[in-house]
């Protein structure tokens, strides 16, 4: 496993990850028509081009193919952390936020805080993020939910 920097020749597999990750959440989680709402089709690369380059998310590879992705803002904020169904269940995410949390520490960062998808939420308090409140998301006319979670910072 190697976690690079973004660089732009991997926007359309970031996109297609992002798609594919969502898809294959089983539907007794989050419904067909929510996972389209969250992911629709057909891809917007150029929306995903231009919203990475602000991003500038890190990427996981493995034998160098894009295995998963997450975004750290400067204020802490975790906004995306994404894994490739076909690398699922190998580490891949608390790789990536084991490498977040030590970015922001080194950064100085206090505070690291997500909206976890009902997914990812088991992930964050294995990191002993704290579960704030449920959030009820439209996207697309379609409500999801997800869950406010921080975690506070030790040196």
């Amino acid at each position: 496993m190697e976690i690079v920097e973004y660089s732009s020749k991997y926007a359309r597999e970031v996109a297609d990850l992002f798609y594919k990750s969502v898809h294959s959440i089983n539907a007794g989680i989050y419904s067909e028509e929510q996972k389209s709402a969250w992911a629709p089709s057909p891809i917007n690369y150029a929306s995903w081009e231009k919203r990475l380059e602000l991003k500038r998310p890190y990427l996981l590879l493995i034998n160098d193919q894009l295995a998963g992705f997450i975004e750290l803002e400067s204020d802490g904020h975790i906004d995306c952390a994404y894994v490739s169904p076909i690398f699922q269940r190998k580490g891949v995410a608390t790789t990536m936020l084991k490498y977040v949390v030590n970015k922001a520490k080194n950064r100085g960062l206090k505070l690291l805080y997500v909206e976890a998808s009902i997914v990812a939420k088991p992930l964050f308090e294995k990191f002993a993020f704290v579960s704030e409140k449920e959030n009820k998301v439209i996207r697309n006319g379609i409500v999801l939910n997800n869950y406010s979670m921080h975690i506070k910072l030790q040196s």
